[in-house]
Protein backbone atom coordinates (compact mmCIF):
# COMPACT_ATOMS: atom_id res chain seq x y z
CA UNK A 1 0.00 0.00 0.00
CA UNK A 2 1.07 3.81 -0.37
CA UNK A 3 2.05 5.64 2.64
CA UNK A 4 3.51 8.90 3.36
CA UNK A 5 6.72 7.48 5.54
CA UNK A 6 8.59 10.70 7.78
CA UNK A 7 11.98 9.75 7.17
CA UNK A 8 13.73 12.85 8.21
CA UNK A 9 12.11 15.71 10.40
CA UNK A 10 11.03 18.74 8.04
CA UNK A 11 12.48 17.18 5.18
CA UNK A 12 9.41 15.80 2.86
CA UNK A 13 7.48 12.94 3.54
CA UNK A 14 8.76 9.36 1.37
CA UNK A 15 5.22 8.73 -0.13
CA UNK A 16 6.24 5.23 -1.03
CA UNK A 17 5.26 1.52 -1.01
CA UNK A 18 4.96 -0.05 2.81
CA UNK A 19 3.23 -3.45 3.74
CA UNK A 20 -0.17 -3.78 4.56
CA UNK A 21 -1.29 -3.86 7.85
CA UNK A 22 -2.64 -7.24 9.52
CA UNK A 23 -5.43 -6.99 12.51
CA UNK A 24 -4.75 -8.03 15.77
CA UNK A 25 -6.70 -10.12 17.55
CA UNK A 26 -8.36 -7.05 18.86
CA UNK A 27 -7.89 -4.21 16.31
CA UNK A 28 -9.24 -3.97 12.66
CA UNK A 29 -7.78 -2.22 9.60
CA UNK A 30 -9.05 0.69 7.86
CA UNK A 31 -9.42 1.43 4.03
CA UNK A 32 -8.85 5.28 4.04
CA UNK A 33 -11.08 7.34 2.42
CA UNK A 34 -10.14 10.29 3.88
CA UNK A 35 -7.69 11.92 6.52
CA UNK A 36 -6.79 15.74 7.63
CA UNK A 37 -4.13 17.23 7.97
CA UNK A 38 -3.36 18.83 11.22
CA UNK A 39 -1.10 20.69 13.08
CA UNK A 40 -0.56 18.37 15.32
CA UNK A 41 1.01 16.32 12.26
CA UNK A 42 3.19 19.55 11.72
CA UNK A 43 4.73 19.38 15.39
CA UNK A 44 5.19 15.57 14.80
CA UNK A 45 6.88 16.35 11.61
CA UNK A 46 9.14 19.06 13.21
CA UNK A 47 10.37 16.38 15.52
CA UNK A 48 8.95 18.78 18.84
CA UNK A 49 7.32 17.42 21.65
CA UNK A 50 9.80 15.33 23.40
CA UNK A 51 9.21 16.81 26.45
CA UNK A 52 5.31 14.98 26.06
CA UNK A 53 7.02 11.77 24.82
CA UNK A 54 5.52 12.67 21.34
CA UNK A 55 8.46 12.86 19.36
CA UNK A 56 7.72 10.20 16.68
CA UNK A 57 10.82 7.59 15.34
CA UNK A 58 11.75 8.53 11.88
CA UNK A 59 10.37 6.01 9.65
CA UNK A 60 6.31 6.67 11.24
CA UNK A 61 3.14 7.04 9.51
CA UNK A 62 1.73 10.42 10.33
CA UNK A 63 -1.82 11.37 10.69
CA UNK A 64 -4.40 11.10 13.30
CA UNK A 65 -7.94 12.50 11.87
CA UNK A 66 -8.58 9.51 9.84
CA UNK A 67 -12.62 7.96 8.06
CA UNK A 68 -12.78 4.97 6.27
CA UNK A 69 -14.18 1.50 6.06
CA UNK A 70 -13.61 -1.31 7.88
CA UNK A 71 -11.93 -3.92 5.54
CA UNK A 72 -10.77 -6.59 8.31
CA UNK A 73 -11.44 -7.18 11.97
CA UNK A 74 -9.98 -9.36 14.51
CA UNK A 75 -10.91 -12.74 15.74
CA UNK A 76 -11.87 -10.99 19.39
CA UNK A 77 -13.54 -7.97 17.88
CA UNK A 78 -17.48 -7.77 18.82
CA UNK A 79 -18.76 -4.44 17.85
CA UNK A 80 -17.16 -3.42 14.24
CA UNK A 81 -17.93 -5.29 11.13
CA UNK A 82 -16.90 -5.17 7.98
CA UNK A 83 -17.56 -2.76 6.02
CA UNK A 84 -18.45 -0.20 8.64
CA UNK A 85 -17.83 3.53 8.37
CA UNK A 86 -15.47 4.64 11.00
CA UNK A 87 -13.72 7.46 12.44
CA UNK A 88 -10.85 6.92 15.29
CA UNK A 89 -9.61 9.51 18.15
CA UNK A 90 -6.23 10.78 18.17
CA UNK A 91 -5.76 9.52 21.65
CA UNK A 92 -6.32 5.78 21.93
CA UNK A 93 -7.70 4.08 24.65
CA UNK A 94 -6.97 0.59 26.05
CA UNK A 95 -10.57 0.57 26.82
CA UNK A 96 -9.92 -1.01 30.72
CA UNK A 97 -8.25 1.62 32.64
CA UNK A 98 -10.02 3.41 35.24
CA UNK A 99 -10.11 6.58 32.88
CA UNK A 100 -11.43 4.96 29.86
CA UNK A 101 -14.23 2.79 32.14
CA UNK A 102 -15.17 6.07 33.51
CA UNK A 103 -15.88 7.82 29.91
CA UNK A 104 -12.63 9.92 30.27
CA UNK A 105 -10.68 7.70 27.70
CA UNK A 106 -8.85 10.55 26.11
CA UNK A 107 -7.12 10.95 29.19
CA UNK A 108 -6.49 6.67 29.44
CA UNK A 109 -3.74 5.76 31.78
CA UNK A 110 -1.80 3.58 28.79
CA UNK A 111 -2.86 6.39 25.87
CA UNK A 112 -1.29 6.20 22.46
CA UNK A 113 -1.19 9.05 20.65
CA UNK A 114 -2.31 7.80 16.70
CA UNK A 115 0.20 8.82 13.79
CA UNK A 116 3.04 9.66 16.27
CA UNK A 117 3.76 6.91 17.77
CA UNK A 118 5.49 3.40 16.09
CA UNK A 119 3.04 1.12 17.98
CA UNK A 120 -0.13 3.10 16.38
CA UNK A 121 0.98 4.25 12.84
CA UNK A 122 -1.05 6.65 11.10
CA UNK A 123 -3.30 7.55 8.52
CA UNK A 124 -1.34 9.52 5.65
CA UNK A 125 -2.14 6.00 3.95
CA UNK A 126 -3.96 3.50 2.08
CA UNK A 127 -5.10 1.37 4.98
CA UNK A 128 -4.24 1.80 8.56
CA UNK A 129 -4.54 -0.87 12.02
CA UNK A 130 -6.86 0.51 14.43
CA UNK A 131 -6.13 -1.32 18.28
CA UNK A 132 -8.53 -2.31 20.77
CA UNK A 133 -11.41 -1.72 17.79
CA UNK A 134 -14.33 -2.22 19.93
CA UNK A 135 -12.85 0.92 22.13
CA UNK A 136 -11.46 3.38 19.22
CA UNK A 137 -13.49 2.75 16.10
CA UNK A 138 -16.42 4.78 16.28
CA UNK A 139 -19.05 3.70 13.88
CA UNK A 140 -20.03 7.00 11.60
CA UNK A 141 -23.94 7.81 10.76
CA UNK A 142 -25.35 6.25 7.57
CA UNK A 143 -24.65 8.78 4.41
CA UNK A 144 -22.44 11.21 5.56
CA UNK A 145 -19.23 12.52 3.77
CA UNK A 146 -15.86 11.01 4.80
CA UNK A 147 -14.47 13.91 3.90
CA UNK A 148 -16.63 15.90 6.21
CA UNK A 149 -16.53 13.50 9.50
CA UNK A 150 -12.40 13.65 8.41
CA UNK A 151 -13.12 17.83 9.10
CA UNK A 152 -14.48 16.29 12.39
CA UNK A 153 -11.37 14.99 13.39
CA UNK A 154 -9.11 15.56 15.86
CA UNK A 155 -9.20 19.35 16.18
CA UNK A 156 -13.40 19.64 15.44
CA UNK A 157 -13.80 16.93 17.98
CA UNK A 158 -11.09 18.90 20.54
CA UNK A 159 -12.49 22.05 20.41
CA UNK A 160 -15.99 20.29 21.11
CA UNK A 161 -15.10 18.73 24.16
CA UNK A 162 -13.28 21.98 25.01
CA UNK A 163 -16.30 24.43 24.83
CA UNK A 164 -18.80 21.90 25.22
CA UNK A 165 -17.89 19.55 28.65
CA UNK A 166 -14.82 21.35 29.86
CA UNK A 167 -15.66 24.85 29.84
CA UNK A 168 -19.00 26.74 30.96
CA UNK A 169 -20.18 28.46 28.72
CA UNK A 170 -23.78 30.10 28.90
CA UNK A 171 -25.70 31.33 26.06
CA UNK A 172 -25.21 35.25 25.70
CA UNK A 173 -21.38 34.29 27.37
CA UNK A 174 -18.43 36.53 25.49
CA UNK A 175 -16.28 33.78 24.33
CA UNK A 176 -12.91 34.26 22.92
CA UNK A 177 -10.57 32.41 20.48
CA UNK A 178 -7.23 32.81 20.67
CA UNK A 179 -5.81 31.60 16.83
CA UNK A 180 -7.93 30.99 14.21
CA UNK A 181 -5.82 27.70 12.98
CA UNK A 182 -8.28 24.52 12.46
CA UNK A 183 -8.55 24.30 15.85
CA UNK A 184 -9.43 27.89 16.31
CA UNK A 185 -12.18 28.25 13.88
CA UNK A 186 -13.73 25.16 14.88
CA UNK A 187 -13.71 26.88 18.27
CA UNK A 188 -15.77 29.54 16.93
CA UNK A 189 -18.54 27.62 14.88
CA UNK A 190 -18.71 25.43 18.08
CA UNK A 191 -18.95 28.46 20.98
CA UNK A 192 -21.47 30.32 18.00
CA UNK A 193 -23.58 27.03 18.29
CA UNK A 194 -23.42 26.90 21.93
CA UNK A 195 -24.86 30.16 22.14
CA UNK A 196 -22.28 32.19 22.90
CA UNK A 197 -21.12 35.48 21.38
CA UNK A 198 -17.49 35.11 20.04
CA UNK A 199 -14.52 37.41 19.50
CA UNK A 200 -12.23 35.79 17.13
CA UNK A 201 -8.90 36.84 17.06
CA UNK A 202 -5.46 36.30 14.82
CA UNK A 203 -2.78 37.57 12.95
CA UNK A 204 -4.46 37.46 9.24
CA UNK A 205 -7.62 39.08 8.29
CA UNK A 206 -8.42 35.89 6.21
CA UNK A 207 -8.55 34.04 9.06
CA UNK A 208 -10.64 36.48 10.83
CA UNK A 209 -12.92 36.64 7.76
CA UNK A 210 -13.53 33.21 7.59
CA UNK A 211 -14.08 33.77 11.54
CA UNK A 212 -16.89 36.06 10.79
CA UNK A 213 -18.68 33.68 8.32
CA UNK A 214 -18.06 30.87 11.21
CA UNK A 215 -20.37 32.89 13.59
CA UNK A 216 -17.58 35.45 15.12
CA UNK A 217 -19.30 38.48 16.44
CA UNK A 218 -16.14 40.04 16.68
CA UNK A 219 -12.83 40.10 15.30
CA UNK A 220 -9.13 41.66 16.35
CA UNK A 221 -6.43 41.36 14.13
CA UNK A 222 -3.23 41.06 16.90
CA UNK A 223 -0.85 42.58 14.02
CA UNK A 224 -3.07 45.88 14.03
CA UNK A 225 -3.36 46.53 17.59
CA UNK A 226 -0.98 47.22 20.83
CA UNK A 227 -2.60 45.54 23.54
CA UNK A 228 -5.02 42.65 22.81
CA UNK A 229 -6.25 42.18 25.84
CA UNK A 230 -7.31 45.50 26.28
CA UNK A 231 -8.94 45.27 22.93
CA UNK A 232 -11.08 42.07 24.14
CA UNK A 233 -12.07 43.86 27.67
CA UNK A 234 -13.18 46.78 25.45
CA UNK A 235 -15.05 44.78 22.91
CA UNK A 236 -16.37 42.64 25.82
CA UNK A 237 -17.57 45.60 28.58
CA UNK A 238 -14.80 44.12 30.88
CA UNK A 239 -13.86 40.83 30.05
CA UNK A 240 -14.77 37.45 28.65
CA UNK A 241 -16.55 34.53 30.59
CA UNK A 242 -14.31 31.86 28.47
CA UNK A 243 -11.59 32.67 26.47
CA UNK A 244 -9.75 29.81 25.17
CA UNK A 245 -5.66 29.32 23.50
CA UNK A 246 -6.16 27.57 20.46
CA UNK A 247 -2.56 28.12 19.57
CA UNK A 248 -0.16 26.83 22.27
CA UNK A 249 1.97 30.16 22.08
CA UNK A 250 2.98 31.79 25.14
CA UNK A 251 1.66 34.79 24.04
CA UNK A 252 -1.56 33.41 22.92
CA UNK A 253 -1.27 31.25 26.40
CA UNK A 254 -1.38 35.19 28.23
CA UNK A 255 -3.40 36.71 26.15
CA UNK A 256 -6.05 34.77 26.72
CA UNK A 257 -6.08 34.93 30.64
CA UNK A 258 -5.74 38.55 30.47
CA UNK A 259 -8.74 38.82 28.01
CA UNK A 260 -10.88 37.25 30.74
CA UNK A 261 -13.28 39.42 33.36
CA UNK A 262 -13.54 38.17 36.80
CA UNK A 263 -14.12 34.59 37.62
CA UNK A 264 -13.53 34.37 33.77
CA UNK A 265 -12.48 30.37 32.74
CA UNK A 266 -8.80 30.09 30.34
CA UNK A 267 -9.44 27.04 28.54
CA UNK A 268 -5.56 25.55 27.49
CA UNK A 269 -6.49 23.58 24.26
CA UNK A 270 -2.92 24.26 22.11
CA UNK A 271 0.19 22.17 23.23
CA UNK A 272 3.08 24.42 23.11
CA UNK A 273 6.17 24.65 20.43
CA UNK A 274 10.02 24.37 20.92
CA UNK A 275 10.37 27.86 21.94
CA UNK A 276 8.18 26.73 25.43
CA UNK A 277 9.35 23.48 25.94
CA UNK A 278 5.98 22.75 27.62
CA UNK A 279 5.88 25.76 30.14
CA UNK A 280 4.52 29.42 30.03
CA UNK A 281 5.23 32.23 32.64
CA UNK A 282 1.50 33.13 33.94
CA UNK A 283 -0.03 36.46 35.58
CA UNK A 284 -0.62 34.16 38.81
CA UNK A 285 -1.35 36.97 41.20
CA UNK A 286 -4.29 38.43 38.45
CA UNK A 287 -5.68 35.01 38.36
CA UNK A 288 -5.81 34.69 42.13
CA UNK A 289 -7.17 38.38 42.65
CA UNK A 290 -10.10 37.87 40.03
CA UNK A 291 -11.03 34.22 40.59
CA UNK A 292 -9.61 32.88 37.22
CA UNK A 293 -9.92 29.32 36.42
CA UNK A 294 -7.39 27.68 33.99
CA UNK A 295 -8.66 24.54 32.31
CA UNK A 296 -7.10 22.26 30.07
CA UNK A 297 -8.40 19.89 27.57
CA UNK A 298 -7.08 17.17 25.75
CA UNK A 299 -9.30 15.83 22.53
CA UNK A 300 -12.56 14.02 23.73
CA UNK A 301 -14.07 10.39 24.31
CA UNK A 302 -14.96 8.70 22.05
CA UNK A 303 -18.44 8.02 23.54
CA UNK A 304 -19.39 11.24 23.07
CA UNK A 305 -19.07 11.95 19.27
CA UNK A 306 -22.73 10.91 19.24
CA UNK A 307 -23.43 14.53 20.88
CA UNK A 308 -22.31 16.43 17.94
CA UNK A 309 -23.30 13.70 15.47
CA UNK A 310 -26.89 14.93 16.65
CA UNK A 311 -25.93 18.63 16.35
CA UNK A 312 -24.95 18.08 13.07
CA UNK A 313 -27.97 16.29 11.76
CA UNK A 314 -29.61 18.77 13.14
CA UNK A 315 -28.25 21.43 11.40
CA UNK A 316 -26.69 23.51 14.11
CA UNK A 317 -22.74 22.18 13.14
CA UNK A 318 -21.18 21.93 9.30
CA UNK A 319 -17.95 20.57 9.30
CA UNK A 320 -17.46 20.88 6.23
CA UNK A 321 -17.65 24.43 6.72
CA UNK A 322 -14.52 24.19 8.53
CA UNK A 323 -12.49 21.93 5.64
CA UNK A 324 -10.99 24.04 3.49
CA UNK A 325 -9.43 21.97 0.54
CA UNK A 326 -9.19 18.75 -0.66
CA UNK A 327 -5.77 16.88 -1.68
CA UNK A 328 -3.74 14.53 -2.73
CA UNK A 329 -1.39 12.05 -0.64
CA UNK A 330 1.22 13.23 -2.47
CA UNK A 331 0.24 16.78 -1.55
CA UNK A 332 0.86 16.31 2.44
CA UNK A 333 4.66 17.49 2.27
CA UNK A 334 3.54 20.98 0.83
CA UNK A 335 0.81 21.38 3.44
CA UNK A 336 3.19 20.67 6.22
CA UNK A 337 5.57 23.26 4.84
CA UNK A 338 2.62 25.78 4.46
CA UNK A 339 1.97 25.37 8.09
CA UNK A 340 5.51 26.55 9.23
CA UNK A 341 4.30 30.18 8.21
CA UNK A 342 0.63 29.62 9.40
CA UNK A 343 -0.36 29.50 5.66
CA UNK A 344 -2.70 27.25 5.63
CA UNK A 345 -6.09 28.01 5.96
CA UNK A 346 -8.70 25.58 7.83
CA UNK A 347 -8.56 21.92 7.37
CA UNK A 348 -7.12 20.65 4.93
CA UNK A 349 -7.82 17.15 3.83
CA UNK A 350 -6.72 14.14 1.97
CA UNK A 351 -9.34 12.55 -0.91
CA UNK A 352 -6.61 11.00 -2.90
CA UNK A 353 -4.61 8.04 -1.41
Amino acid sequence: MRAAVLREYGEPLDVTEVDAPDPAADGAVIELEACGICRSDWHGWQGEWDWLGLKPPEGQILGHEPAGRVIEVGSEVENVSEGDQVTVPFNLGDGTCHQCRTGHSNTCENIVPLGLNEAAPGAFAEEMHVPVADHNAVQLPDGVSAVDMAGLGCRFMTSFHALAHQADVDAGDWVVIHGCGGVGLSAVHIADALGGNVVAVDLQSEKLDLAEDLGASETVNASEVDNVPRQVKAITDGGAAVSVDALGIATTCRNSIMSLGTRGQHVQVGLSTDDEQGSVELPTDMMVMQEIEFVGSLGMPPTRYDEIFRMVADGKLDPSAVVSETVDLDDVSAKLAAMSDFETMGIPVIDEF
